[in-house]
């Protein structure tokens, strides 16, 4: 048994905009180390609870909890320090052309900590391998793949290891054998800083790949939660279709790298 509270906990949480709710009676908890996958159709409001989780939209009601802490009733200095501990990829990967590879991603070294440019030289370098991008600093992104932007995107959320990282549809668009990449450096996160994630897509051989679990959402409301297995396995028609349609094309037919 252990103290430590949940990274994340919905409480019978709405989300949605304009008082119109998109998704109601959210119940959800994500332990540390974990990997979720938020999943559902186009519109299901997946990617709206990823706002209301990473403090970027009140809920319409009910409590988010980060790290245990009350995240919409705390004052918003106490909310800023504590979304410190987060990182975020969104889904337009949202690099700065105006700056280069190694700007991007330095940018949180330098706005939120005192570390002298050499250092903050080092850990973006060693950052940027990490995610398979040794070298690039210089390079502008549009210069960029759109699987490396992705990977310069993550380097740059997780420049500040945070303890756990929200990303927005990390593969969407990409082709498989650039999506498997992305997949293999999400894992190698985790283990290499336990990291939590918690992951927004729909790409069933990601969510088959990299998740513990996955929520899966749909009439407004969570349809389904467990872990793979138990979702391949639902007794729900819906839910089971999801998980046991054949993708349309497997990592393994992949062209070769």
């Amino acid at each position: 048994m252990t103290d430590t509270p949940p990274i994340v906990e919905c409480r019978d949480v709405a989300v949605g905009y304009d008082g119109k709710a998109v998704l109601e009676g959210v119940n959800l908890t994500i332990g540390p180390g974990e990997i979720v996958a938020l999943l559902g159709g186009s519109g299901c409001g997946k990617s709206t609870l990823l706002r209301t989780i990473t403090g970027l939209l009140p809920p319409l009601s009910g409590d988010v909890l980060l790290f245990g802490q009350p995240l919409y009733e705390m004052p918003l200095d106490e909310r800023y320090m504590l979304l410190r501990r987060t990182g975020t990829a969104f889904q337009m990967d949202a690099l700065f052309g105006s700056m280069t590879v190694g700007e991007n991603v330095a940018l949180p070294l330098r706005e939120l900590t005192n570390l002298s440019i050499p250092i903050v030289r080092e850990m973006v370098r060693n950052r940027l391998a990490l995610v398979g991008l040794p070298g690039k600093e210089p390079r502008e992104p549009t210069s960029l793949s759109g699987g490396e932007r992705k990977r310069a995107a993550l380097a740059r959320a997780s420049i500040l290891d945070p303890e756990v990282l929200f990303c927005d549809e990390p593969s969407a668009g990409l082709d498989p054998v650039v999506a498997a990449g992305i997949d293999e450096t999400l894992l190698q996160f985790r283990a290499a800083f336990g990291i939590t994630l918690v992951i927004v897509t729909h790409e069933l051989q990601s969510i088959k790949t990299i998740a513990d679990r996955a929520v899966m959402f749909a009439h407004r409301t969570i349809l389904a939660a467990g872990t793979i297995d138990e979702l391949v396995k639902s007794q729900n028609g819906e839910v089971y279709n999801f998980f046991n349609r054949v993708a349309e094309t497997p990592h393994a037919e992949a062209q070769p790298r």
